[in-house]
């Protein structure tokens, strides 16, 4: 039981560090591509991979059913056969990078999620939404590794433990969606309140 209460007290400890000022900058920004119609690409590997696409159902459908208009969100770790094409016919290291060629322009975001911060896929898929235009975000662990030196801002997790890394990074993302929610319904709320 010790040892459980540890881990649990080591999660709460690296939650009360991160930066709530910056993740209230990022609500904003991602509030305004919400309203500007803009595209939310996520992406990362293993774990990381995961938090990405739990994370578009969130933004997808909650903040539509909140907002009451589509937000457009993929991750690019959910077309397996795209996936595994770019990786067999050209290398591992493209498959995220062609999908932001394909799906990330001016103005759009692309979050890219490495715990270690140094996935050669995600460092070559933030280079290229950069090259298109797109502002990009990191949630990373550990120092942040080489994707805090080319992202447009990144979040680090002062941790070098992965599954910590991880839990921290699902706990930010559900808080930015999270507040996301309580701003647009609260919006709703007041255009339909009459004057």
């Amino acid at each position: 039981m010790d040892r459980i209460r540890w881990y649990l007290d080591e999660v709460s400890s690296l939650v009360r560090q991160l930066p709530e000022r910056q993740l209230a900058g990022i609500v904003e920004r991602l509030l305004a591509l919400y309203d500007t119609g803009g595209t939310l690409v996520l992406l990362g590997n293993g774990g990381s991979a995961a938090t990405a696409s739990h994370l578009v159902a969130d933004f997808q459908k909650i903040l539509f059913l909140a907002g009451g208009k589509p937000f457009r969100v993929l991750a690019c770790t959910d077309n397996i056969p795209t996936i595994t094409a770019w990786a067999n016919d050209v290398s591992y290291e493209c498959v995220f990078a062609e999908q932001v060629r394909a799906f990330a322009g001016p103005g759009d975001v692309v979050l890219a999620i490495s715990g270690s911060g140094n996935s050669p896929n995600v460092i070559a898929a933030v280079k290229q939404a950069r090259e298109q235009g797109a502002y990009t975000i990191g949630f990373a662990g550990y120092a942040g590794g080489r994707l805090k030196e080319v992202v447009d801002e990144c979040v680090v997790v002062p941790c070098d433990n992965m599954q910590r890394i991880e839990d921290c990074h699902m706990i930010m993302g559900h808080v930015i969606f999270w507040r996301m929610w309580e701003i647009l319904r609260e919006r709703r709320a007041a255009e339909a309140t009459p004057a």
